[in-house]
């Protein structure tokens, strides 16, 4: 939104309000009843391991996301590990994906013992920048991770056209997208597979950790099916050296439920961020890009403003809680200080880790409630905040 004129002023609130960040009770009451329903179904089956309720989610997740074969796993990093593991991803390889995501997705790809190797992000979509991708190939390059950062998707057409014209398979790191859409297919069918998590808080969430894998190669599916279950189709015959990681029959249930609400919470959320967009000034932060490619589905509304810290901290004066997504760069985590990446490396990342702040969202956030945040970010940024706008953007090459 402009910035108000002089002569407009942020309306005051005269009492202060308690905005959670992110409310799963009020989801849970919304779906009470039939989850209720579904896990004592699960207790009076008794099939606790790989029950009925899996078989039927993955079914249920495979066809919502286009893509033939849904595999369900104990979380979104084992998914992201077995996706790799299931195109031979290993020691010796290097793999490509974003400097600003979650550690998960580079610890998947060192649990299969090949190197991650970072590229900045775009200045406006916070995803994968496809400009920066040919830079970072090297004989090594075996694959790349295009990660559809807070919900939006990467721009998979020209990451997909690298990677092809290079030889590289290409996956998507879906766990902040769920039902997003790109070009009008979701995340999941765009490219040689994708995972997903269910931690609690993401837009489709299980009551503890659990993930999947979609892809639309049957042998593919078959191989991370055996892994996750000790490398076993039939008990205590074991074809691969496998391990443990299965989807929970009680989670897969909770699963199928929600599932059914999914693209219901994804238009409330999309119907809040454009509330958002509407009532928060330019110059009082930067506010998410919309590239007409694709629709985000919020799992992050995420804005910038230079004086994050004084700014958090006023909004939970006023009983606004919010969240930063991601404070340290991943280059720069102890964990990976082996890499040999040095502070300057990925300026935009960098940049932004000190700028962006997550905003209260979720499908049952009311308009009075996202109005009250818009106004009190207003009235606290507008006045501090350096034309966080006008922030140069690196110059395209």
């Amino acid at each position: 939104m402009s910035s108000p004129s002089t002569t407009q002023s942020t309306t005051t609130q005269s009492t202060t309000q308690n905005v959670p960040f992110v409310d799963l009770k009020a989801q849970y009451r919304s779906i009470e009843t039939d989850v209720k329903e579904a896990i004592n179904g699960v207790l009076e089956r008794g099939d606790f391991i790989l029950g009925q309720s899996v078989s039927d989610f993955e079914t249920a997740f495979a066809e919502f996301c286009g893509a033939k074969e849904a595999v369900g796993v104990d979380s979104g990093l084992s998914a992201l590990e077995l996706l790799l593991r299931a195109h031979n991803v290993g020691p010796g390889d290097e793999v490509i994906t974003a400097a600003n995501t979650f550690i998960a997705t580079t610890l998947a790809i060192s649990s299969v013992g090949a190197k991650p190797v970072l590229v900045d992000c775009d200045a406006h979509t916070y995803n994968l920048d496809p400009e920066l991708l040919e830079a970072a190939i090297t004989p090594k390059t075996k694959a790349i991770i295009a990660v559809h950062l807070y919900g939006l998707p990467a721009d998979m057409d020209r990451i997909l056209a690298i990677g092809r014209k290079h030889g590289l398979i290409v996956l998507e790191d879906a766990a902040q997208a769920h039902g997003a859409d790109y070009k009008g297919k979701r995340p999941g069918n765009l490219a040689d597979g994708a995972a997903f998590s269910f931690y609690p808080a993401k837009n489709l969430g299980a009551y503890g950790d659990a993930g999947a894998v979609t892809v639309n190669d049957a042998n593919l599916a078959k191989r991370m099916r055996l892994y996750r279950n000790y490398g076993s189709s039939k008990k205590y015959h074991h074809e691969i050296t496998g391990s443990n990681r299965r989807l929970d029959t009680l989670q897969a249930a909770v699963l199928g439920v929600k599932l059914k609400h999914l693209d219901a919470w994804s238009q409330g959320r999309q119907a809040r961020a454009k509330q958002y967009d509407e009532l928060i000034y330019a110059d009082s932060a930067v506010t998410p890009a919309q590239p007409d490619y694709a629709k985000s589905v919020y799992h992050l509304y995420v804005v910038r403003v230079n004086n994050r810290a004084e700014v958090q901290a006023a909004l939970a004066e006023r009983g606004i809680s919010t969240g930063i997504h991601y404070p340290i760069p991943l280059h720069l985590q102890p964990a990976y200080k082996d890499l040999g990446y040095r502070r300057g490396d990925f300026p935009l990342t960098e940049r932004y880790a000190e700028q962006i702040l997550s905003l209260p969202m979720y499908a049952e956030l009311s308009e009075g409630a996202a109005a009250y945040v818009a106004d009190a970010l207003n009235a606290l940024a507008h006045a501090q905040v350096d034309s966080v706008a006008n922030v140069p953007l690196r110059a395209r090459t």
